[in-house]
């Protein structure tokens, strides 16, 4: 029987980045995949194809409707549909060919093939040569996770999709019902609006972006409405029909009223559950939690001795970088050194346009803590850069603890957001204050200053606003 120091079930962003770690460590990884390509959901399915829709969509919109004003009058602007496509497939090539070579480079063992959990140290993997039990001091369950199927709107793949097939559709729809206000119904929402489809978002509670400052959340709402997206809120779904090319969306709206849609394809992206069903945990006896959640304590070690879990199976956010920093952390511990994953300070982004970042606290969650805050705001309109851009839509806060002024939680809506958090998380990570982003010198003119501007402003002192 081959043996390991560690064999990780599962090779997305968290399971083959613990792989690489382990072997950095000195630690022998064997890293076992069911699927053709390494990557998991993310790079395959999810983060990274969404990404290159969203930026080429992006730029077909800019060229139809964005360039007159810098004096750009493109004679005609088509859409080629299959080559977009083909540029996403190309770019996700790419990357998953880099994860292989990266296990090569790394000495990781890459076993194809689905693994199963037998009992403590002792995993099957069964693949197209057959099945082996392969045996380590460590199991380290990385599944990630699936999408959420309502139980009265099942998926067909076909007009009832996932968030897989709204990525690779062969024609624009002339209409898309959007089920979810959450970072995958509207980037995928914005996509197929800006090539074209008239696009209604439903979404159960009262706002977009649940998870964000209620302020950014209503900044991202009105930005996506000027650009033609439909939004009910407080609605609840209760069912669909699906006749020849038409599906038929029906839900309850927020007077309590029966309403209907009709269109061409309907998205249900209403989240993400965990795939404690794989791998054969359950029958192995690790233990859940609330959701299908596996249990882990704070060294991510599952109820069974030496198996442990992490990325979407465990608790906190979705996020592929998540995944990443507990991948790195287990493996640090496993080699006997201390790893760590700061839950307060994993930033979270929707990449619309205009973009969504935060990390930390909101101010209501502030409020519901107890917690004494004073924020700085600034916007994006008032900064030279943005202006340059042509895009001025936005803002950024700034929460500080009213007596400390240490920050508590930054949040953006603007052009690349998701590049501007990560100056906010660094702050957050070293406990820094308001005062010490005002007084870091950022280059001029840049997005960035912003950020400088909205923490001068907790204290009322911003110099351009």
């Amino acid at each position: 029987m081959e043996t390991y120091d560690v064999i990780i079930i599962g090779a997305g962003p968290g399971g083959y980045v613990c792989a690489i770690r382990a072997e950095q460590l000195g630690l022998k990884a064997a890293l076992v995949e069911k699927d053709a390509a390494l990557g998991g959901t993310c790079l395959n399915v999810g983060c990274i194809p969404s990404k290159a829709l969203l930026e080429s969509s992006e730029l077909f919109h800019q060229a139809r409707h964005g360039l007159s004003v810098h004096g750009i009058e493109p004679a005609s602007v088509k859409l080629n549909l299959p080559q977009m496509m083909a540029r996403k497939g190309s770019i996700v090539k790419e990357l998953t060919d880099g994860i292989a070579i990266l296990m090569k480079k790394n000495k990781v063992t890459v076993i194809k093939g689905t693994g199963t959990l037998k009992a403590p140290g002792r995993v099957a993997v069964s693949g197209a040569e057959g099945e082996r039990e392969i045996a380590s001091k460590a199991v380290v369950l990385a599944t990630g996770s699936v999408p959420v199927q309502l139980p009265f709107l099942p998926f067909d793949g076909v007009r009832v999709v996932t968030s897989t097939e709204a990525l690779a559709f062969d024609q624009v729809p002339q209409s898309l019902v959007v089920i979810g206000a959450g970072a995958i119904g509207l980037e995928m929402g914005s996509v197929w609006n800006r090539l074209g489809a008239k696009v209604t978002v439903v979404e159960l509670l009262p706002r977009v972006a649940p998870f964000a400052d209620a302020q950014m959340s209503t900044l991202l709402e009105r930005a996506l409405k000027a650009q033609g997206m439909v939004f009910k809120l407080n609605c609840k779904v209760n069912g669909a029909s699906v006749e020849g090319e038409k599906v038929t969306v029906s839900f309850q709206n927020d007077k309590g009223e029966a309403e209907s849609l009709q269109c061409d394809r309907l998205l249900v992206a209403v989240g993400r559950r965990p795939n404690s069903g794989a791998a054969g945990l359950k029958e192995a006896g690790v233990e859940l939690e609330e959701a299908g959640r596996v249990k882990v304590d704070g060294r991510f070690q599952t109820n069974l001795p030496g198996v442990y879990a992490i990325g979407d199976l465990i608790r906190g956010p979705m996020l592929a970088h998540k995944a990443g920093e507990e991948g790195v952390a287990l493996a640090e511990i496993l080699a006997g050194k201390p790893g760590y994953v700061n839950y307060d300070a994993v930033p979270n982004v929707v990449y619309t346009h205009p973009e969504l970042a935060c990390v930390g606290l909101t101010e209501e969650q502030c409020k519901q803590q107890g917690i004494p805050v004073k924020t700085g705001k600034f916007y994006f309109k008032a900064n030279a850069r943005a202006k340059s851009l042509g895009s001025e839509e936005g803002m950024t806060k700034v929460i500080a603890h009213a007596e400390t002024d240490r920050v508590l939680g930054i949040h953006i809506v603007g052009p690349r957001a998701s590049d501007m958090i990560a100056e906010a998380v660094a702050v957050l990570e070293f406990g820094g204050s308001a005062e010490d982003i005002g007084r870091i010198c950022h280059a001029h003119p840049t997005l960035s200053e912003v950020l400088k501007e909205a923490a001068l402003n907790v204290d009322k002192r911003a110099i351009h606003g």
